[in-house]
């Protein structure tokens, strides 16, 4: 593994552990009475409530219990497989399925919208929140059939349907998002989100179970249409088209009375990542850019524009380029894989031959797709040292099998969940980079037209 590899690989470790658990709850105001946060305050004369919800959310949990200067009455977490549990919620939690969702996670949804329907004004809830929530609130809404809203969850997926998009529609199918969590009873409701959406937009972190949604019935029906997949469900059509014809509720609307009592505060984001990464850089004698936090579009396009970009660094002050956000793949293939992989996959055939130049691409849940990696973090010899073990870079890519490309291999960022999730971070890596890139960047996103809109946009100067 080169130096710049390693470091690569340090940056990616610094990064999940400043938005781990524990580093979280420290930014949490505990008092005698509840908790308090960006100028709100939970400090309810009835029962405290503890709920958390997401990747992050079995750690939130017993890090709320260990520093909480008032013990809730009730403590309810929902996670997915395989999410690490502490042991002093173990017996609260209970696990469901993600991304597609499954009967444990409706009936734990349903389970969770009555508790709430029996609390009073005089009760508070301390809800925890991060990614993965939104598939974990599986309760579908009435007339909508389970198994058929798992398949299309899987279709949209699979089609490569951006996560704020296919959050517009959970929120028309399922009963937990778009504030109808909040909306399900008088008590008050602190929501504090871990986002892991490019933009930090609140109203869909987790399907935004306590916040107003601005979303419509008509806007969960134009993703099924962009996507294709609107003749292959025609009941969830037919939902969404009842919806937009007024036969069914929508969900809560910014001004709406029933969400007067709740209040969502972003607790962390891929922000604090970076910051992180770039400290760790730093101190590497690294010059640090951020070239974005909403990185978007075709996986293997921005790859394959990532690594131009580094090919194209002149000499000068070693430099790290900074990004995160959530690209996307169509699936076509029959391989295994993730949208880190992918990009990891273009950006070294682009790599080739290139030295002292390595981008690392991987999830900050631990979790790529899937595939057991997170991502993978490549250079120039990349390429060459696969060959020479027979894989084939092509091949891999068009099976979207970048698993099998880099199963085995060195690349490989293997770490299990981390129990945290704050979407997708890459890094770029150069030895002699140039400390002006700007120009060289903008040509690059010039010379890539096939990178999609927003793949690449106009990089700013960090304060430095």
């Amino acid at each position: 593994m080169t130096p710049l590899a390693r470091l690569a690989r340090s940056m990616f470790a610094a990064a999940v552990a400043a938005v781990g658990p524990s580093a979280l709850a420290r930014r949490i105001g505990f008092t005698p009475g509840g908790i308090e946060f960006g100028g709100s305050v939970l400090e309810p004369p009835g029962r405290l409530l503890l709920v958390a919800l997401g990747k992050a959310g079995p750690g939130l949990a017993a890090e709320f219990l260990r520093r909480s200067r008032r013990a809730p009455d009730s403590v309810f977490v929902l996670a997915p497989d395989g999410a690490p549990t502490p042991a002093s919620v173990a017996s609260a939690t209970r696990f469901a399925g993600h991304p597609v969702p499954d009967g444990r996670g409706a009936a734990a949804t349903r389970d969770l919208l009555a508790a709430l329907a029996a609390t009073t004004p005089d009760d508070g809830v301390a809800l925890l929140l991060s990614g993965g929530a939104s598939a974990l609130l599986a309760a579908p809404l009435p007339g909508v059939d389970l198994d058929e809203a798992a398949a299309l969850t899987a279709a949209l997926l699979a089609a490569g349907t951006p996560i704020a998009e296919l959050n517009t529609v959970r929120k028309h199918l399922f009963a937990g998002g778009g504030g109808r969590l909040a909306a399900a009873g008088p008590a008050a409701v602190l929501a504090l989100a871990l986002s892991d959406v490019p933009g930090d937009d609140l109203t869909s972190v987790a399907s935004g179970p306590a916040a107003a949604d601005p979303t419509t019935f008509a806007d969960a029906l134009a993703v099924l249409e962009r996507s294709g997949e609107a003749a292959t469900f025609p009941d969830a059509v037919r939902i969404l088209a009842e919806g937009t014809c007024g036969e069914r509720a929508d969900s809560p609307k910014p001004g709406d009375p029933r969400l007067a009592h709740a209040a969502t505060h972003l607790l962390g984001s891929s922000a604090d990542a970076l910051a992180a990464a770039a400290a760790t850089a730093r101190a590497a004698g690294l010059q640090v850019w951020e070239l974005t936090r909403t990185l978007r579009g075709d996986a293997r396009s921005a790859g394959t524009a990532l690594a131009a970009l580094a090919a194209s660094l002149t000499s000068g002050e070693g430099t790290a380029l900074l990004l995160a956000g959530e690209t996307t793949v169509r699936v076509t293939g029959r391989g295994r894989g993730g949208r880190n992989l992918e990009l990891a996959l273009a950006a070294a055939c682009g790599l080739a031959d290139v030295p002292e130049r390595c981008l690392l691409a991987a999830g900050s849940d631990g979790v790529d797709g899937v595939s057991p990696a997170a991502g993978a973090v490549v250079d120039g010899a990349t390429i060459g040292r696969a060959t020479k073990r027979g894989r084939d870079a092509a091949a891999a890519l068009a099976d979207n099998d970048a698993w099998g490309f880099f199963a085995g291999l060195p690349e490989a960022i293997v770490t299990g969940p981390t129990g945290t999730n704050v979407a997708d971070l890459v890094f770029v890596l150069a030895a002699g980079g140039a400390p002006d890139f700007l120009p060289v960047a903008e040509a690059v996103a010039r010379r890539a037209p096939s990178a999609p809109s927003g793949v690449l946009p106009r990089p700013q100067r960090p304060a430095r």
